[in-house]
């Protein structure tokens, strides 16, 4: 059984989709085990609190470095025994401890087809922004696995999503997250759970 910790810092509607699946059986032999989350509004822990899932509030500028923040990071994923973090709409830099000690064990979801429109500051409605502006007639969404850098681990699996002519920014963003983000992230976890990846010279395959 796939231990799983859920990153969130909002609504989370992909933790929402994520925990969906597990209920149907679209995602087997895995466990949500732990939400955690950035800030203590967030409505992503309502949704975990509805499901009877254990959560945690850990607020980057409350540490005294980032160093600080991984390790508890880190402290808190090992004592329950996290296999998979899923980074659910967190907008949070990963410091590079935290990163290392779960290497091969983190995965993000990104809102745009990788390498176009991704890297440091590209995230939320700024990414569908950037496709609206670049005149883009298809996005989409990303699973890859999150190395040292930003949006630059392996990819494990993209979705296309068509950019229609009257789209705004948050239309876009709402057809990228039901058409794409919804299917592919639970897709790329049931994966793992079922030991279907490796990665090989830094590229991800089916076993």
């Amino acid at each position: 059984m796939l231990k799983v910790a859920v990153c969130v810092s909002g609504g989370g509607t992909n933790l929402q989709a994520i925990l969906d699946r597990v209920e149907d059986g679209t995602i087997t032999n895995t466990e949500i085990s732990l939400v955690i989350s950035n800030k203590p509004g967030a409505y992503a822990l309502e949704r975990a609190a509805n499901k009877e899932i254990p959560s945690q509030v850990l607020v980057p500028k409350e540490f005294d470095s980032r160093e600080a923040f991984g390790e508890e990071l880190i402290r808190v994923l090992d004592e329950a025994e996290i296999d998979l973090v899923v980074l659910a709409g967190y907008l949070v830099i990963l410091p590079e401890n935290f990163v290392k000690a779960y290497e091969g064990r983190i995965i993000n979801i990104h809102p745009s087809l990788i390498p176009s429109h991704c890297g440091p500051g590209y995230y939320g409605l700024r990414v569908h922004e950037s496709v609206l502006a670049r005149g883009n007639k298809v996005t989409g969404a990303t699973v890859h696995f999150v190395d040292e850098g930003t949006d630059s681990g392996p990819i494990i699996v993209q979705k296309a999503v068509n950019v229609e002519q009257d789209d705004t920014p948050e239309i876009l963003q709402k057809r990228v997250m039901e058409q794409a983000e919804w299917k592919i992230l639970p897709q790329a976890i049931d994966w793992i759970a079922n030991d279907k990846l490796e990665i090989v010279d830094g590229i991800v395959k089916m076993k």
